[in-house]
């Protein structure tokens, strides 16, 4: 398991693991449900999923996904993930993507994440990040914003959905939006 810990005093963001499983399936709600996949989790698929990710660390592979945690108790409050090779991203361009359960949402939890991971991904070479959001999910849009990213364009995906993609270079740790 990699050993990764970025924080900001706030937001703790660590590497999913098996022990995160309950703590999500309790988190997800209808948006969850609308916004991420469409259905409702099942214990196998989350555990399925958590086992990619924590493969995906230990290979260092194109996905890295992070628990979003309070600095305090560490209590999971949702995930954000990086990802370095989505369809139709340019060389340099990271994806990033964020979960949050409904009793933390409205507290500026998943901008500080975003913030983090953007930080993060500068540090692993990425020169711009990327939020792809469905353009009437406003509240994402909103993260997107507080986080420093501008809107670019609306794209058709070939799932059929239509995405607004947001972006923010990321020429340095220090050219980054402070939190």
């Amino acid at each position: 398991m990699h050993d990764l810990n970025l924080s900001d005093g706030v937001v703790v963001l660590t590497p999913l693991s098996l022990d995160d499983v309950d703590a999500h399936l309790a988190g997800e709600d209808e948006l969850l449900v609308r916004w991420l996949s469409g259905e409702p989790a099942t214990r196998a698929g989350t555990e399925a999923y958590f086992r990619h990710c924590m493969e995906q660390w230990a290979t260092r592979g194109p996905l890295r996904a992070l628990g979003i945690r309070t600095a305090a108790e560490r209590t999971l409050v949702g995930y954000i993930d990086l990802r370095f090779d989505v369809e139709g991203l340019e060389p340099g361009q990271a994806n990033i993507s964020y979960v949050l359960y409904p009793a933390w949402r409205g507290q500026g939890l998943v901008s500080r994440a975003v913030r983090l991971i953007c930080r993060y991904a500068a540090a692993e070479g990425a020169t711009q990040g990327v939020i792809r959001v469905d353009p009437e999910n406003y509240a994402s849009a909103a993260v997107a914003r507080r986080s420093g990213f501008s809107y670019d364009k609306q794209l058709l995906e070939e799932d059929g959905n239509r995405t607004d993609w947001y972006l923010l270079s990321l020429p340095d740790e220090s050219g980054l939006p402070s939190i």
